[in-house]
């Protein structure tokens, strides 16, 4: 054996000399060029293996910005660029007032951990949003009476208070009062921020808005199918949407709109330029709907019954068709019910919450039957949200109209106005425009 590899050894030094071509290169010809096809091919198994991974097992997660959906680019001007644009120069009409009083979601429920605290943007002011060491979710005024810092940004939980970043100053967060003022001998009985009414309700965090400060004055209901683990979650989307908070849930009493609007398929897409091509028109919608509030004690709330069918190349398949409840609760909540004859039954939670006056920001979270697999409700999450960018592109372009042309096939739209002013009060903050800047 040692005989025979100093020979080989020999041999190579011959070749060497000689010029001629290794004998590794002659038996072994391109092998770098087959390790690096071997190693892309693994490389691309394993990215396969994990984009079906989560595409079956894994929650949908569709994060919208505030110019990527709803509006006309062009090769001149980016889409930041129109959507300012827009913004900036459309009409926005004779408004009814911009912060209707109710309840409205913040954060999920899994973004707090114990000892975490958010600053969160909602109706114009900033808060505090943080959950002590009990467990609770507590909401402050953001800025500290002392010297105005933010108590999110740097500020610590310590037990169920908000320690202040700039000088150790301390807020309970039952009552905003202060506790602690590490340098002090007493505290101002006055030293205090503002607390928000706060609940956890369907793992999701809600703040309480009223213009006069008045306490809450109806409950958020709890979906027992979701607090007792019979709905799991499945997934969600955001979207940041450029109109007054009316215009959204206004679309409930817009009953015209749906067999228009949204009778295109889902795969003909959002842009409303290209949805009536004549190559989707095979896949059609078709909606019944009816519109009614609610009578005491939850005149606050109104359903929408909603009747969904899919026809494929003119023809009808029952195997289809979903029944829609929509229970709007309050100004900024939306359930909304799906129930189908073999693929079980669900819930999509909307959201809608005021940044500013004319921002919205709009969450659908998903909640389906755990035995039926994650693929479904996120393939429902995903037409849902096809078919409300939609409505986003009119939104973003529209001004409000205080007193419409109606027909009497609109009149839907007028008793669910009528029934929305009741979040309205006479010290609601409105909109004024003075010297391009926005005053409420």
């Amino acid at each position: 054996m040692v005989m025979m590899m100093m020979m080989m050894m020999m041999m190579m030094v011959q070749q060497q000399v000689s010029g001629e071509p290794l004998w590794t290169e002659a038996v072994l010809p391109g092998c770098p060029v087959r390790a690096v096809l071997c190693v892309t091919a693994a490389v691309s198994v394993l990215l396969g293996l994990l984009w079906l991974y989560r595409l079956i097992f894994c929650p949908l997660l569709l994060r919208r910005s505030l110019d990527e959906v709803g509006y006309v680019t062009d090769k001149r001007r980016s889409r930041a660029q129109v959507a300012n644009e827009v913004r900036r120069r459309r009409k926005t009409g004779d408004l009814p007032p911009v912060y209707p009083n109710g309840w409205y979601r913040i954060l999920d429920s899994s973004m707090l951990e114990r000892g975490d605290v958010k600053d969160v943007t909602v109706l114009g002011q900033q808060v505090a949003v943080f959950r002590g060491l009990d467990g609770r979710v507590y909401a402050l005024d953001a800025y500290c009476p002392h010297l105005g810092a933010n108590l999110a940004v740097g500020g610590r939980v310590v037990g169920n208070c908000i320690e202040c970043p700039f000088h150790g100053w301390q807020f309970g967060g039952n009552d905003g009062k202060c506790v602690k003022i590490p340098y002090a001998e007493k505290v101002p009985h006055f030293a205090k921020v503002h607390p928000w009414p706060s609940c956890e309700v369907n793992n999701q965090i809600l703040v309480w808005f009223h213009c006069d400060g008045e306490d809450p004055q109806w409950t958020v209901p709890e979906q027992k199918e979701i607090t007792e683990g019979q709905w799991v979650y499945r997934g969600r989307t955001e979207h940041f949407i450029n109109a007054h908070i009316q215009e959204l849930p206004e679309n409930i009493g817009d009953f015209a709109h749906l067999n228009f609007l949204h009778t295109p398929g889902f795969i003909s897409g959002t842009d409303l330029r290209f949805t009536g091509t004549r190559i989707c028109t095979f896949l059609q919608h078709i909606w019944k709907a009816q519109w009614e509030p609610e009578s005491e004690p939850n005149k606050h709330c109104s359903r929408m019954f909603l009747q969904h069918t899919l026809t494929v190349f003119g023809q009808h398949f029952s195997l289809l068709d979903v029944h829609v409840v929509a229970r709007q609760v309050g100004p900024g909540l939306v359930w909304l019910h799906f129930e189908h004859s073999f693929l079980g039954r669900g819930l999509i939670l909307q959201s809608v919450t005021p940044v500013e006056p004319l921002l919205q920001f709009v969450t659908h979270t998903i909640y389906y039957q755990a035995n039926v697999p994650a693929l479904i409700p996120k393939f429902i999450l995903r037409v849902e949200c096809v078919q409300f960018e939609r409505d986003v592109m009119i939104w973003n372009n529209k001004k409000y109209v205080s007193k419409p042309l109606l027909t009497k096939e609109d009149s839907s739209i007028q008793r669910h106005r009528r029934w929305f002013s009741q979040f309205y009060s006479d010290n609601s903050p409105q909109l004024q425009q003075r010297r391009d800047t926005l005053h409420f």
